[in-house]
């Protein structure tokens, strides 16, 4: 299950919103365009699979650069340690 403080983060990643408890009714929204409670109710469901897309990409992204520089994942665990 889903917070409300990750579920806003998707929707709303740059902030201007408090939340108290999981609840919609427990969100502030302070310096942002407000979201509804049906959006904030879809946000709740789509959550985990945006969750997983994005590691999905993070894990690309590094395969990427690891294959750019030429190196393997224990090689740049070494270099950074």
């Amino acid at each position: 299950m889903s917070k409300s403080s990750d579920v806003m983060q998707m929707l709303i990643p740059t902030g201007g919103y408090v939340t108290s408890g999981n609840e919609y009714e427990g969100i502030q929204f302070i310096n942002c365009e407000p979201i509804t409670k049906a959006q904030f109710d879809k946000g709740v469901l789509d959550y985990e699979a945006w969750k997983a897309a994005k590691a999905a990409q993070a894990a690309t992204d590094k395969a990427a650069l690891l294959a750019k520089l030429g190196i393997t994942a224990d090689e740049a665990k070494l270099l950074l340690s």
